[in-house]
């Protein structure tokens, strides 16, 4: 395999989010929500708010945001996603921070391995809570007061390419994330109203420390087999369609879900 397409070189900034304010859930850590809000800075927003459910994670990456960008413009808020209240505390604090949110990027969400036969409606129920219930609370709330604003916005949904594919185990998050999906796609049309596009991107597989530490080697291997640069993605090539879709580039782009992925099958 060519070394390029196996050791992709980082891209930097271009000013896609210049003057923006952003909010992004599940962002504290090695993931893809902490690579987003790296790159949201990299690409000139004026201020960011980050939420986790990990108090001591959340300090960090805020900790390491503001070192690496030199801003003070960065905050954190403890939010689980499956809590109204506490999704609007979060979305009001944000409001309040960056004196109104241009961009929201879901990323929370949640997956575990399980057949069929042995799961238990307490495991499904809790992914599809925080994976599909959360996403519609923030979005809900967030259209709320982009509405009464009257300056548009940008939402960017983390959505999988489970949502179209199959794999054992999995029938709990990629129902969730398929439902994901159909949320971006209607929820798209009733925004489009007042100036603020949806959109969702669809990750096969981002590679990260906290992902090798929960998931079988031999697994890992297998889903990087299935890619054509037999590797998975790197967070922030994720996070660069994320920029994209937040980004004016994207303007005619609403109710789309754009793959992220080189999977064969």
């Amino acid at each position: 395999m060519n070394d390029v397409t196996r050791n992709p070189t980082y891209v930097p900034g271009h000013g896609l989010l210049k003057g923006r304010s952003v909010l992004i859930t599940a962002a504290a850590g090695a993931g893809i929500g902490f690579a987003a809000a790296t790159k949201a800075m990299e690409e000139g927003c004026r201020g960011i708010v980050i939420s986790d459910v990990h108090e001591g994670r959340l300090e960090a990456s805020v900790a390491k945001l503001k070192e690496q960008s030199g801003s003070d413009q960065v905050w954190g808020k403890l939010c689980n996603v499956t809590d109204e209240t506490e999704v609007q505390a979060l979305i009001d604090f944000a409001e309040d921070k960056l004196q109104g949110v241009d961009v929201l990027i879901n990323n929370a969400g949640l997956g575990t391995t399980r057949g069929l036969l042995e799961m238990e409606d307490s495991e499904w129920n809790k992914v599809l809570d925080v994976t599909l219930n959360g996403t519609m609370r923030m979005t809900r709330y967030m259209l709320k007061l982009m509405k009464q604003r009257g300056k548009g916005g940008a939402i960017v949904n983390n959505a999988s390419v489970l949502g179209w594919r199959a794999q054992k185990e999995q029938s709990h998050y990629a129902a969730a994330k398929a439902g994901v999906m159909a949320f971006t796609r209607c929820a798209a049309l009733e925004a489009a109203e007042f100036g603020v596009r949806i959109n969702a991107v669809a990750p096969s597989l981002a590679v990260h420390a906290m992902l090798r530490k929960s998931a079988p080697e031999a697994l890992l291997k297998e889903l990087e087999g299935r890619e054509a640069y037999r590797r998975g993605a790197e967070v922030w090539e994720v996070a660069n369609v994320m920029m994209f879709l937040a980004s004016d580039y994207a303007s005619y782009m609403t109710g789309e879900v754009l793959s992220c992925s080189s999977q064969q099958a």
